[in-house]
């Protein structure tokens, strides 16, 4: 007997029964805001092409790092849920995937996961009853007739969830040419791109050489000297500002930075172009490129993104089967206050540049990343991030940072996401959360609470557009 898809009014509200009402009253201001996602991971295509999705499980299955990860933890074969190895054309068919995906749904009982489909499931599609394997075949005949209609094509559905901006983000040697083809197309809705250089800024980053030869082929610069290097670099900068990227983004193992002599950058270029960098070169150019980088921002004006702090591809054999982003990076302790200080030194003052700090690492909120942000006009803090996008993790954000940095030192809320139809919902949740928090302070008398409707707005997209400059 299936059971119904009920998703409560008041979700993640508090449970005080005052509060609760003051909550709602904040979240009323905010609900039907825009949403402004200025750092995610949703596929350009989508948009420049405005094709229908093929089906549920390969729209909300199968790219969904949070599900397979879970999944896969309970001994469920990547295969099952089509994944396709690298190199091997054998795929599952879509149907018996979404069947072995509601059999395991239980599994989610409790996780963010499970609140984002949920109302996905049933704000977006109308189901009405709980997905498990009783009812695999009703969502998944219902997903895919919806998704045939044009109602729920890619560029309709952004529009129906009222999104202001989304930013996606890409690599230096991509040609970005769905972004051309978005522009081309007379589509009014604004999708930017946002410029991460990993491929060609960390030595250990697979085909790293390679990478720096398209670099030079795309730039007509010698991308294998330092002052070749850094000239491509400002070069696709540059299109990507053209193109309308307002940031930068910097998925680097560690927070480190450097602050070399240009001599002693260029020594240590060599030796990490030689083709066999050692880990501690390796380690010591990606920080001087981090501070190199602050530099160029200072220069152009993009904001600069550090996403610092995540073991990827754990599970070696799980990447060399399958590639990155499969669910096996784990967070890691990570240091900012010695790691940063090069970088702020330098440009920590500067009131042109920001720096938006993220951290999987909560230990570091109230000991290093509020007190830096506290400080520094230059740096701000990003939103609860990756395994804290939830819940209780932005809660945690909030108590654990805004006595020292305040509101106004953090950045909103950005989803960062590959899951394109979950973006209103993690939206909606972040919104929840912060007006339960500010519900709180009110009835603590700690703030007021005109002042609580106000940073309900700001939170929910004013300050993100501020500070990525939107």
């Amino acid at each position: 007997m299936s059971r119904p898809l009920v998703v409560h009014p008041d979700r993640f509200f508090p449970a005080d029964p005052a509060t609760r009402k003051l909550c709602r009253q904040l979240y009323e201001q905010v609900e039907k805001l825009p949403i402004v996602s200025p750092h995610g991971h949703t596929d350009p295509r989508w948009f420049a092409y405005d094709e229908p999705f093929a089906d549920a499980t390969s729209l909300l299955l199968t790219p969904d790092h949070y599900v397979l990860r879970m999944l896969y933890s309970q001994g469920v074969p990547m295969e099952a849920l089509g994944v396709k190895p690298r190199g091997e054309k054998a795929s599952v068919d879509p149907r018996a995937a979404w069947r072995r995906f509601a059999e395991y749904y239980h599994l989610f009982r409790g996780t963010p996961s499970r609140t984002w489909l949920d109302w996905v499931f049933a704000d977006v599609f109308g189901l009405t009853v709980r997905l498990d394997a009783s009812t695999a075949d009703v969502y998944f005949d219902c997903i895919g007739e919806r998704l045939a209609t044009p109602a729920f094509r890619p560029r309709a559905l952004f529009e129906r969830f009222n999104i202001d901006v989304l930013a996606t983000t890409e690599s230096p040697i991509d040609s970005l040419e769905h972004h051309v083809a978005i522009r081309n197309s007379g589509w009014q809705g604004r999708v930017i791109t946002a410029f991460r250089p990993d491929p060609v800024v960390d030595p250990e980053f697979e085909g790293f050489l390679g990478n720096l030869d398209l670099l030079s082929q795309m730039t007509g610069e010698d991308a294998r000297s330092w002052q070749g290097y850094l000239a491509a670099l400002r070069q696709r900068r540059a299109f990507f500002a053209a193109m309308g990227a307002t940031s930068t983004d910097h998925g680097h193992p560690t927070a480190a930075t450097a602050d070399l002599s240009d001599a002693q950058a260029a020594a240590l270029f060599a030796r990490v172009t030689n083709g066999k960098p050692t880990p501690e070169d390796a380690e010591l150019f990606r920080a001087q490129m981090l501070t190199v980088m602050a530099g160029m921002s200072v220069e152009d004006g993009l904001v600069m993104q550090i996403h610092p702090g995540s073991w990827r591809n754990h599970n070696p054999s799980l990447f060399e089967r399958f590639g990155r982003d499969k669910g096996a990076d784990i967070p890691m302790r990570t240091e900012y206050v010695r790691a940063l200080q090069p970088l702020l030194a330098r440009y920590g003052n500067e009131p042109s540049l920001t720096i938006i700090v993220f951290t999987l690492d909560e230990s570091t909120y109230a000991r290093e990343l509020a007190p830096l942000a506290g400080h520094y006009p230059a740096l701000r803090l990003g939103p609860a991030w990756w395994f804290h996008d939830s819940p209780e993790g932005m809660r945690r954000f909030r108590k654990a940072t805004t006595e020292t940095a305040g509101f106004y030192n953090t950045v909103g809320f950005n989803d960062d996401t590959r899951a394109f139809l979950s973006i209103p919902a993690r939206h909606d949740l972040a919104r929840r959360i912060d007006c339960g928090f500010l519900a709180e302070l009110v009835m603590e008398h700690r703030i007021e609470d005109w002042e609580a409707a106000e940073l309900a707005v700001d939170l929910a997209g004013k300050l993100a557009k501020q500070a990525y400059r939107l």
